[in-house]
């Protein structure tokens, strides 16, 4: 049977982002939408386990607990839906998608290249103001990985895809990575206590983040398969295949 579970307090409102900025513009300061910030938190929730596979939710109860209109929560559970994190069940309910190991491996074939792509163009695309924020996140990386800290990893984590995505101005690329950041970060919290070395992981996001800010294409894109060798190893280590 499927279950319910308890979600994270309450966080407060956001006003609305304002007009997107033009291409090559970064809006490191803009806030969230209300539907932005449903998906965040939920999303957080699903990838750390907190709302485990199998899990109901219900958009009353995530509403209230978030204190966001019904809307934005409907909004964010149709995009979750999208990325393989929840299914919708017309007239029977939402729940949180399992997780199938041996389909990781399908999704690190995919995510490889575009991953390496994203790092090269990011390279020699990012702004001045993206730079300097993917320079802050090889910072807290390293905080991370000395302190071995797994919720500022995967909050930084999150963070270093979303600008490596907005970095290299690609849209269809964007576009596909989205579908499988969350997957992949699920099934990393969900094994990493076992089979994963989060300093070693948060290194190489930190040095990942730091090859895209100096602009070194070729750079970004090894720092990026070196990254992508050990989520692979570290699959393959929960795995069997």
């Amino acid at each position: 049977m499927p279950r319910s579970s308890a979600l994270a307090p309450r966080a407060p409102r956001s006003g609305a982002r304002p007009a997107g900025a033009r291409k090559g513009q970064s809006r490191p300061h803009a806030p969230e939408t209300l539907t932005e910030q449903a998906y965040r938190l939920i999303e957080e929730q699903i990838v750390t386990l907190r709302l485990k596979p199998g899990d109901v939710l219900s958009e009353q109860s995530l509403s209230a607990t978030f204190r966001i209109g019904r809307t934005p929560v409907r909004e964010a559970l149709q995009r979750l839906a999208r990325e393989g994190l929840v299914t919708i069940l017309p007239r029977k309910g939402i729940l949180v998608s399992d997780i199938n190991p041996r389909n990781q491996l399908l999704v690190l074939e995919v995510r490889r290249e575009i991953e390496r792509l994203l790092s090269r163009t990011g390279a020699e695309r990012a702004t001045k103001e993206q730079r300097q924020q993917l320079l802050d996140i090889a910072q807290g990386m390293d905080r991370a990985a000395k302190d071995n800290d797994d919720i500022a990893f995967m909050r930084l984590d999150r963070e270093l895809n979303k600008l490596i995505v907005e970095a290299a101005h690609n849209d269809y690329a964007a576009r596909s990575m989205k579908l499988l950041q969350g997957l992949s970060r699920r099934f990393w919290y969900m094994h990493y206590r076992e089979a994963a070395d989060l300093p070693l992981c948060a290194r190489l996001h930190a040095n990942q983040a730091r090859a895209i800010a100096k602009g070194d294409a070729e750079a970004a894109a090894r720092a990026s398969d070196k990254l992508l060798d050990y989520v692979e190893n570290f699959t393959r280590a929960t795995v069997s295949v």
